[in-house]
This record gives C-alpha cells, structure tokens and sequence, in this order.
C-alpha cells in the first residue's frame, strides 16, 4: 500500500483542489493548504511553481506514485513517436491500478492499488499483482471469483460521482472490464484540470 493513502486528502488540500472529485475531500469545506501556516494569502506562483504543481498534481492522482516511477513513464513518454503529453497519459491510463479504478471496481486509485497488490484481479485470466503492470489494447481485467462479494467492490459499483470512460467496457454484472483502446489526454474524464504540457516544461529545465 502507497505510503500516500492514509493522508490522500492532504494532497487535496495542498494543492487546493479535489483532484478525485470525492465528495467527502477537504477541499470541499475549506480551500486553504493543511498545516499552521495553510491560511496565509497564496503568492502569486512562478513558471517553475506552476510546473512543478503541475507535476505534482498529475503524479498525485495517480496514487502519488514515487518521483522515480513517475519519471521513468515520463522518460518512456518521451521516447515514443508522437505527442510527449499525450504518450504520458495513455501510459499512465495503461497502468492496471489505473483501468481497476476507471472501471469502477474500487472507489479510489489508492484502493485500486491496493485492490491489485492483495491478488484480486487477472488479466487475460491470469492473476497479477502488480499495480503498474501495463495493460494492452484488447485485454480483459477481471475481478477473481472468491473475490466479487468484497464490501468496496460492491461499494464502489454503487457510486454516482463517476462514469466508466469510453475506452474502457465494464460489465458489473461478471466483474469484468476490457481496455479497448489507448486513450488521449481529452479522453480522460480528469475531475480537474491537468496540464501535461507544464509537465513536459518542468523537466526539459530539470
């Protein structure tokens, strides 16, 4: 489990936004960072303030993934013919904690991260237990049998706050879900704004 998940909302609040769209996020109530001096007028942030937020925010909702996995997509990103932004996005979309949480077996991308480590989900009929673990175009998630009538899997179905993207076909009903394509940063149902863009800015200079 990400050393992240117990204090998710404080990434929130550090970044002033409900970056999930959870209704029960800090932000919510109060707009101000966490901490004694969370209340102190915001300065105005520099180019390399924005970036590195931007950064920061993209790394975060994605389960505040360590400075070192998250580069190393980016570096990948880099690499690939086309669009850096749109690479890092559809890399990050094609890890499995990632496609659990868009599919909507669990209610977080923490608990998706989760979810995979404890051995609950195969690919392709095969069990995997490692949340960055990239899916391809085609392959099917399951939720393991003895594993279908857990309490946050059942939650989360449930819950409206959320729709199953068009790149992803979920069927509740087998617990199932089938990644069908690789999708593009304007596919992504992101709750706020991202800037990959800015990303790419803070480290062509670091």
């Amino acid at each position: 489990m990400t050393k992240r998940t117990s204090a998710k909302y404080k990434i929130d609040r550090r970044m002033g936004e409900n970056i999930w769209g959870r209704p029960k996020s800090p932000v919510n109530r109060r707009e101000y960072g966490p901490g004694q001096h969370g209340q102190r007028r915001k300065s105005k942030l520099s180019d390399f303030g924005l970036q590195l937020r931007a950064k920061q925010k993209l790394k975060g909702y994605y389960g505040d993934m360590t400075e070192k996995q998250f580069r190393r997509i980016f570096t990948e990103a880099e690499r690939i013919k086309g669009d850096t932004g749109e690479n890092l996005i559809g890399l990050l979309e094609r890890r499995l904690d990632a496609v659990v949480y868009r599919a909507k077996f669990v209610a977080t991308v923490f608990a998706a991260r989760q979810f995979v480590n404890h051995g609950h989900v195969t690919v392709n009929g095969r069990r995997v237990n490692i949340p960055s673990y990239r899916v391809k175009e085609g392959d099917v998630v399951e939720v393991r049998e003895k594993s279908r009538q857990i309490a946050v899997l059942l939650e989360a179905i449930q819950l409206p706050e959320r729709d199953v993207p068009e790149y992803i076909t979920a069927d509740h009903s087998k617990m199932s879900a089938t990644f069908v394509r690789t999708p593009g940063f304007g596919d992504v149902p992101y709750p706020v704004i991202m800037e990959p863009n800015l990303v790419i800015e803070y480290y062509a200079q670091n």
